[in-house]
């Protein structure tokens, strides 16, 4: 007879769960008989770490609009998905989490192995709790699965082992308390109301300079959100996560904002009299105009984060697409394309300074020029990763994605990790399409590394297509370094900062991968093209200059004061600093008086 076991996995399929990451532990043993039973469907994908494993089910869930699921022992195997399960929690996907627990007979007896997971459970899971009858896993299933899909978060089921071994129930018997669910979930169409509406397009209609942002809420919307865009003569900033939401090779895409933003997307916000914010919750004040400079308008299909960011003048709590199709026929075009012209202008100057910027001498690469060079060749439909550290300013900026490329991060909870795995879980969706994680050498030492023994364990399936982990070799945690200078005032602790040098290409070579180390910028181009060329698993080591500042938007006067008291203070780098970011930043400068002066040649 069944077990409860196979029953779960039989009720995650109906929920088109038909791959589950996970790491085993004999917590589980009874779910892991039950995958062996399910012939692959689902499959179990074993990553090296459960970790590593919960940024897999998340970057899924990111990839494909999905569930993405996990799976872990009890105790350390169920602590160990923590910090994946938060970065679905913090950036809204839908993500299910199967748990081990010992017996319930032994519980509360401090048995080996026995933690709390309903207690430690509680702020990463929206849904948490403990199967403790074979009849109840059916609504357990069913009401995880709803929450995770509707409220876009984590839901957890705990799983004793006796529980999982018991005879399946798949109908609870027919008494009271007894629950019977169904499997499935249908689309709502969520909009709001036609007077918030009026008075949004009312707002919108008044504003001369209008400056839009999106982010990963605006994913379904890149139609709508152009048609806006083009009636009222607005600029798109995008955040991190809406990365992808429009390419980069509109005219009017001002590209990121913020710290990692471009001079384009700052230059709009502050100027702007109106903003549109269009499924972000973008943080940063320091970034956004002062108050009272400017109406606004938000759609946001959270009505808990509406209006936490910028004052707001219209609410429209609804989906993106569903809002924006009802205000579109309310919205005037706007005649005087000046502000427009002015927005193009400021982009046109930006891809420009990125160029400059990107060919500025380094020791022993620039890398900016990394980025830059792969932008030019980056391949239709291709997945692009990367992770916490100074990469994430250069995968921002740099990057000229088009439309159908696909590309995340860690947004909001900003850990370390989650580049090499998300890449990983991209090629299991999408073995055909190319995927691209660019990572620092500290995050690469931390987990990425071991990673590759799970792409080795699955070769088949990552050789269809490039599978890329270009890892940029400083030998410095280098976005802490500039924090340390920037935020704190401190000069560059070699102690904390300072990383050993491993030969990233040739650990490659040893798996039987691809392995191509350059340092050299005439070699940078061929060296991308041999990398881009290979159907299969690459480790491309380029070895980059950590003296290259990550150059803000606009350098806060106590971000200057900060960095100047360390420089003061003897920071082991001050004089490369002061070269090369005094270059980078004149840059901005120097396009400013070509474009103002069109005789001259550029």
């Amino acid at each position: 007879m069944p077990q409860t076991a196979d029953f779960i996995l039989d009720r995650l399929r109906q929920w088109n769960i038909h791959r589950i990451f996970g790491y085993p532990g004999d917590g589980i043993n009874s779910l892991l008989g039950a995958l062996d039973r399910a012939d692959g469907d689902p499959e179990l994908i074993q990553p090296r770490h459960e970790e590593m494993g919960a940024f897999m089910a998340t970057a899924h869930a990111k990839f494909t609009g999905e569930i993405g699921c996990c799976l872990a022992t009890s105790g350390g195997g169920t602590i160990h998905l923590l910090n994946g399960l938060y970065d679905a929690k913090l950036d809204h996907q839908p993500v299910v989490a199967i748990v081990g627990q010992q017996k319930r007979i032994a519980l509360g007896s401090a048995y080996q192995q026995e933690i709390d997971p309903n207690t430690l459970y509680k702020d990463v899971s929206e849904f948490v709790q403990t199967c403790m009858h074979p009849a109840q896993a059916r609504q357990l299933i069913d009401r995880a699965c709803k929450v995770a899909l509707t409220n876009r978060t984590v839901a957890t089921i705990i799983v004793p082992e006796d529980v999982a071994m018991e005879e399946a129930q798949p109908s609870p018997p027919r008494e009271h308390g007894a629950v019977y669910t169904t499997a499935g979930r249908t689309e709502s169409r969520t909009i709001p109301e036609q007077s918030e509406l009026r008075k949004a397009a009312e707002v919108l209609n008044e504003g001369e300079k209008v400056g839009i942002l999106v982010g990963q809420g605006a994913a379904k919307a890149a139609d709508e959100v152009v048609e806006v865009a083009e009636l009222l003569g607005a600029g798109v900033a995008k955040t991190s996560l809406g990365r992808e939401v429009l390419p980069d090779d509109l005219p009017y895409v001002t590209g990121p904002i913020g710290l990692l933003g471009s001079t384009a997307s700052h230059e709009m916000v502050m100027n702007a009299d109106t903003l549109l914010f269009i499924g972000t919750s973008f943080p940063y004040a320091e970034w956004l105009p002062p108050e009272g400079q400017c109406k606004g308008v938000e759609i946001d299909i959270d009505g808990r984060m509406i209006g936490v960011r910028y004052p707001m003048d219209a609410q429209l709590v609804g989906d993106s697409r569903d809002t924006l199709q009802e205000l579109i026929p309310m919205l005037q075009r706007k005649q005087d394309r000046s502000w427009r012209e002015k927005i193009e202008s400021e982009v046109d100057e930006w891809w420009r300074v990125l160029d400059d910027r990107a060919h500025d001498e380094a020791d022993p690469l620039n890398p900016e020029l990394v980025v830059h060079e792969l932008s030019k060749r980056l391949p239709d439909d291709c997945v692009i990763t990367t992770d916490a550290g100074s990469v994430a300013n250069w995968w921002s900026r740099h990057l000229k994605l088009r439309k159908g490329m696909s590309a995340s991060l860690a947004g909001n909870l900003a850990t370390m990790g989650p580049g090499t795995p998300y890449a990983i879980s991209a090629k299991f969706a999408f073995p055909d399409r190319p995927a691209i994680a660019l990572v620092g050498d500290g995050v690469f030492q931390m987990n990425g590394m071991l990673e590759l023994i799970t792409v080795k364990g699955y070769l088949d399936r990552m050789s269809r297509s490039p599978l890329i982990f270009c890892v940029f070799n400083n030998r410095d945690l280098n976005q802490v370094t500039w924090e340390q200078r920037a935020m704190g005032g401190e000069r560059k602790f070699p102690g904390s900062q300072n990383i050993p040098d491993v030969p990233y290409a040739e650990w490659a070579r040893l798996l039987g991968f691809t392995g191509i180390r350059c340092d050299s910028p005439d070699d940078l181009g061929a060296a991308w093209d041999e990398a881009l060329a290979a159907n299969g698993p690459v480790v491309f080591e380029v070895v980059v200059d950590s003296e290259i500042p990550p150059i803000p938007p606009h350098i806060k006067k106590m971000q200057a004061q900060k960095v100047a008291k360390a420089l003061r203070e003897g920071d082991p780098q001050t004089w490369g600093i002061v070269a090369k970011g005094a270059k980078q930043k004149a840059h901005e400068f120097t396009e400013s008086v070509k474009e103002a002066m069109p005789g001259r040649e550029r």
